[in-house]
């Protein structure tokens, strides 16, 4: 016998970041950021979570918040994507200054003029709503975009 899960209701709905090391505020005021692990021993820094350090395999891990800003290290222009991706868009590396980096679209750069100038762009985390899910939670994502004046 098989159960079907019942859509949530207006008070079961929540937003759920699209990724584990994405925390979205809990309450008014707070900022959303992206979590990872830092090496006690060596001081090897990653974005998500991990049982032990792959530079030098100590399980001496601690819980680290990322800056929300960071830089463009490398970048590519994406014209061909899944259904409902609106194309062309930017994908790019970001570069955290607690040393490391991250996979994100970037919006507020034409895609159709890339160029060398976006190397090293300053750019600025925010979050909204990439979908919603079968039992109609708001699935939140992170992107990145350039900071004003930069």
């Amino acid at each position: 016998m098989t159960t079907q899960q019942q859509p949530a209701t207006e008070v079961d709905k929540k937003p759920l970041p699209i990724v584990a090391y994405l925390h979205l505020p809990e309450s008014p005021g707070e900022e959303p950021y992206l979590s990872g692990n830092k090496c006690r021993a060596c001081g090897a820094v990653y974005v998500g979570s991990r049982m032990a350090c792959s530079k030098c395999s100590s399980p001496e891990l601690e819980e680290m918040r990322f800056s929300n800003v960071g830089e463009i290290w490398t970048f590519g222009v994406v014209h061909q994507s899944f259904p409902n991706v609106p194309t062309p868009f930017v994908a790019a590396i970001i570069d955290l200054p607690e040393g490391a980096s991250v996979r994100a679209t970037v919006t507020g750069l034409d895609p159709n003029q890339p160029g060398p100038s976006w190397f090293g762009k300053k750019v600025q985390m925010y979050v909204e709503k990439a979908y919603t899910d079968k039992q109609g939670n708001d699935i939140i994502a992170y992107k990145y975009r350039p900071v004003e004046g930069d």
